[in-house]
């Protein structure tokens, strides 16, 4: 049995603070015993004094210690049933009359004793009690009287207590550790399984999980709490794993691309405006692999988004004119016309930050998509029942109908081979559809081929009036 266990600790710390408890119930228990079977003998002793100081008489100047036939009284005859031995001494401790019980044994007068004096002693192996006290006559000591009774009966209580508590005791204890050890290994068994889940995980599975304990108590928390750090771990593992491999597939072609480009620049001396374009080019390859890292890391640290503390007031109207604002020359470049007009500000409870993000990538794709001299329509509007709702819709080239379900996949891009004049990375839906789901925006796509976009926003958490 290792000390060190848990339950063997538990077990410990109990046993010690019962057995101290119990030393003391006991302890207590005996005592009370033993006083008061102490008190009624010496009551009974005290009241047998008082009965023979009441019964000195004298008669022509003889003193009479006795009544005549007190000796034959039953308790002064037997040694059986409570006895009780009396010796008489006259005033020169002159042993006069003893009880018949006593026959050849004395209880012997003390030398110096106190009145009242208990002293315990034995007659004919019979444990007694016995006191002594003077007897007076008309306030003079005329004799002296000894008065013993058993004890033997109180005294059996008190040896059979003491041997009961005594075995008790010990018993009680070795009884309680055990019990205690197997509740505590039985209560602790959920440690257990912690220790033996831990054991089984590995760096490449993560799967394993704590079966939760049918009492919802502190353990059922603690594995509770430990399940939700594990499938922490295992999403963060995931998501590494995740953006490693999406990372190396999507560098792959552009460092490719660069690495053959500046291989075929070293082949053989080039003009000035050969290399500046060819430079320019692996300078717009590069820039392409940073936006596409900044997405890719994006998408990860969306996972550890805490949405609690980042949501506030906001005004969606707001949102969308400073994002026209930041893609104002691109929408130059194309001619492109803007039909945005709101008479009144749409308040939203969300996060602003997060927020741009989904309105930047729908404008960027709208206005990438969009066909030079083209129009972009956004309209906000109250729908009722609590909700309002954002379209954006472009006349740009549009999505193919087998190309609509699959626009919210990484790296996807519809018509890429024939569109391979637009740059993306096709992370930019993939983006908006994890934040819109973290936000408890709904979204949804609609597309002709060669006619248009409508991507539709739909907010669940309005704020009627402006925030003060």
């Amino acid at each position: 049995m290792k000390i060190t266990s848990f339950k063997n600790r538990i077990s410990l710390y109990n046993l010690f603070g019962v057995a101290i408890l119990m030393l003391i119930i006991f302890i207590s228990i005996y005592s009370t015993v033993f006083w008061s079977v102490n008190y009624d003998i010496n009551e009974d002793l005290e009241r047998e004094l008082k009965i023979h100081q009441s019964e000195v008489t004298a008669s022509n100047g003889v003193i009479s210690y006795m009544p005549e036939g007190e000796w034959k009284e039953p308790e002064h005859v037997t040694v059986f049933m409570d006895p009780v031995f009396v010796e008489i001494y006259d005033v020169n401790k002159k042993l006069m009359e003893k009880s018949p019980n006593l026959k050849h044994s004395d209880l012997v007068l003390a030398e110096g004793a106190v009145k009242g004096t208990h002293i315990d002693t034995f007659i004919d192996s019979i444990p007694v009690r016995k006191v002594q006290t003077p007897l007076f006559y008309k306030g003079k000591t005329v004799g002296y009287a000894v008065i013993a009774m058993s004890i033997e009966s109180e005294t059996r209580v008190l040896d059979n207590l003491k041997y009961i508590l005594f075995l008790t005791y010990p018993v009680g204890l070795i009884v309680l550790f055990f019990a205690t050890r197997f509740i505590a290994a039985r209560s602790i068994k959920p440690v257990v399984h912690i220790i033996d889940t831990a054991r089984k995980i590995t760096d490449n599975d993560f799967s394993q999980r704590i079966a939760l304990p049918e009492t919802k108590d502190e353990l059922y928390i603690l594995s509770d709490t430990i399940n939700e750090l594990l499938n922490r771990i295992e999403n963060a593992i995931a998501r590494e794993k995740q953006f490693t491999a999406d990372a190396s597939h999507e560098l792959r072609t552009p460092l490719a691309i660069i690495k053959g480009t500046l291989e075929v620049l070293i082949r053989k001396p080039r003009d000035t405006d050969e290399y500046i374009s060819k430079i320019k080019y692996c300078v717009e390859e590069v820039s392409r692999m940073n936006n596409l890292v900044d997405r890719l890391l994006m998408l990860a640290r969306f996972e550890n988004y805490d949405k609690a503390s980042a949501f506030q007031q906001v005004a969606l109207d707001e949102i969308m004119q400073e994002a026209l604002e930041r893609y104002s020359p691109k929408i130059k470049d194309k001619d492109i016309r803007v039909l945005f007009d709101v008479e009144q500000h749409f308040y939203i409870l969300s996060d602003p930050s997060m927020l741009s993000i989904i309105i930047e990538n729908v404008l960027s794709n709208a206005i990438k998509y969009s066909v030079d001299n083209g129009s972009l329509s956004i309209k906000i509007v109250n729908a009722g029942d609590g909700k309002i709702v954002c379209t954006i819709t472009d006349n740009g080239i549009g999505i193919g109908e087998h190309d609509i379900d699959k626009v919210y996949d990484q790296f996807y891009r519809a018509e890429a081979t024939e569109n391979a004049g637009i740059k993306g990375t096709g992370l930019g839906l993939s983006i908006v559809r994890k934040i819109a789901s973290l936000l408890h925006i709904s979204i949804a796509i609609s597309s002709i081929k060669d006619s248009g976009t409508t991507v539709t926003l739909i907010f669940n958490t309005p704020l009627q009036e402006k925030p003060e």
